[in-house]
C-alpha cells in the first residue's frame, strides 16, 4: 500500500525545490530564449518574458514539491526534469557566451 501524503519530510522536499527547482527554472528560461531567439535584447517583450519565466516557474515548483510522497522522490523527479531541460541546451551549444 502506498504511503499517504504528509508534511513529515518537508525539509528534504523544500531543499530539493530550492536547489533543483532553481536550476530547472533557469533551464526553462534558457529553452525559451533558444526557442524565441531573442538574443541579447533584454528590453524587448520577449526578453522580458524570458527573464520573468524564472519568477513564474520557481514558485510553482516550490509550491508543488509538497505533492511528492517523499523527499527522495522529489529529489529524483526534479533531477530527471533538470536532465531533460538541460540536455537540449548543452547539445545545442547554448551555454557558450
Amino acid at each position: 500500500m502506498s504511503k499517504p501524503l504528509s508534511s513529515r519530510d518537508w525539509f528534504g522536499k523544500i531543499s530539493a525545490a530550492f536547489i533543483l527547482g532553481f536550476t530547472l527554472a533557469l533551464a526553462l528560461s534558457g529553452l525559451f530564449r533558444w526557442a524565441t531567439d531573442y538574443g541579447d535584447a533584454y528590453f524587448s517583450s520577449k526578453g522580458q518574458l524570458g527573464m520573468w519565466i524564472m519568477a513564474l516557474t520557481w514558485p510553482l515548483i516550490l509550491s508543488f514539491v509538497f505533492l511528492f510522497r517523499s523527499a527522495s522522490r522529489a529529489w529524483l523527479w526534479l533531477a530527471l526534469a533538470n536532465l531533460a531541460a538541460w540536455a537540449p541546451l548543452v547539445a545545442l551549444g547554448e551555454l557558450q557566451s
